[in-house]
């Protein structure tokens, strides 16, 4: 198996790489990521303490975003911690771990696309929006697209259990996904059939965007709202196209390699933090800080906080 192989060989010369290169290169990692880990949490806790949020169907699917995006942000964190720390575990650990990251993966652009038509309905079909768009469909909606997303890591965990060897399924290894497709075919089968789900979820967007276009120079309609409903739109294509770059990147980085190692942990160092991360960040863009009504939840809460470590240091 040829991915064996590579996988082997590049495991080695990580090992071997300059310390003080991993050092630097995991600093710039945390320094990058804490800062979203920290701003995803602080909206999810707002979005748990204001009933308006949880009953809101827009409301309820950003929550769940933001909740994907958390999830994978720290799972991913930790496999770079374990990468960079050279820390090898059993294959069959990282199983459940790249099957929940794979899931959530492919959790976000679903939910991207299930938001856009949200979108769509509110401003296109506003009279039939609030018995369209509930809180218990928004509920069912989510249950879906975490069904979606859980039947190809599901499909890929049993295949590897199926037909691999004892001795690949004990090894030590990195946690990574490409660990649950040894053979190159299905590898590449994979980043097609995601590719194909983006290209589809990318259509839906463009047809919300035109009808929403469409809308906004009708007479009858609320053209601020529409305006601001394609801006929306238009930054959950950029996160739509950040979340493909990111499944491209293994593919990029595998052509990088046949020029140098260090070339490769280069760019994949400069892929993961403008692909993995930055795409996690435009979520709290979207509605975190463009929507009213939770930029003014968000700023009632960071000045309570604020107010509440005053009050104790005057105390004190």
């Amino acid at each position: 198996m040829v991915s064996q192989n590579a996988s082997a060989d590049e495991q080695m010369q990580l090992i071997q790489t300059d310390p003080i290169r991993r050092k630097i290169s995991l600093a710039l990692t945390q320094i990058f990521m804490w800062p979203f880990i920290y701003i995803i949490f602080i909206m999810l806790l707002i979005f748990s303490r204001k009933e308006y949020f949880r009953t809101e169907t827009r409301y309820i699917l950003f929550g769940h975003s933001l909740l994907v995006d958390l999830i994978f942000l720290l799972l991913t964190n930790f496999v770079v911690l374990l990468s960079y720390n050279v820390v090898l575990i059993p294959l069959r650990f990282c199983i459940p771990i790249c099957m929940l990251t794979g899931t959530v993966t492919s959790c976000a652009p679903l939910t991207i696309g299930a938001m856009c038509l949200e979108r769509y309905m509110a401003i296109c079909m506003p009279l039939r929006h609030n018995a369209i768009s509930t809180s218990r469909r928004a509920l069912i909606v989510i249950l879906l697209i975490w069904i979606l997303s859980s039947i190809s890591p599901f499909v890929d965990m049993f295949i590897l259990v199926s037909t691999a060897s004892h001795e690949y399924l004990t090894q030590l290894t990195y946690c990574h996904y490409e660990i649950m497709l040894p053979e190159r075919i299905r590898y590449f089968a994979r980043g097609l059939l995601y590719i194909m789900g983006m290209v589809f979820i990318l259509i839906i967007e463009v047809f919300c965007y035109v009808m929403i276009f469409l809308a906004a120079r009708a007479a009858c309609s609320d053209k601020k709202s529409a305006s601001k409903g394609q801006r929306t739109i238009s930054l959950h294509i950029i996160q739509l196209f950040l979340c493909s770059m990111e499944v491209m990147c293994p593919y990029i980085e595998a052509v990088v390699m046949q020029y140098g190692f260090q070339l490769y942990l280069t760019v994949r160092l400069l892929n993961f933090l403008a692909f993995s991360i930055t795409s996690r960040a435009v979520s709290p863009l979207v509605y975190g800080f463009r929507d009213d009504k939770f930029y003014a939840a968000l700023v009632y809460y960071i000045r309570c906080k604020v107010n509440v470590i005053s009050d104790t240091d005057k105390h004190t």
